[in-house]
């Protein structure tokens, strides 16, 4: 499953490495791209094993907003 989450409060190359990170950690996730120019990740993940809560609280405990 794909979806594209909306994350602000990022400011630099340093944060968006931080919120892509943050998603690439999560069990399920097949592949994480953060755009800092587009505020926003496209994530691919397993849907038997991660769900987009889990995305979403991972890009807020990595310190970012996500919707």
């Amino acid at each position: 499953m794909k979806i594209t989450l909306k994350i602000t409060g990022m400011t630099c190359n340093g944060c968006r490495a931080g919120a892509e990170n943050a998603l690439k950690r999560v069990p399920g996730v097949l592949s994480a791209a953060v755009s800092l120019e587009r505020g926003e990740a496209v994530v691919e993940y397993d849907e038997k094993t991660a769900a987009p809560e889990t995305l979403r609280a991972a890009v807020e405990k990595a310190g970012f907003k996500a919707g």
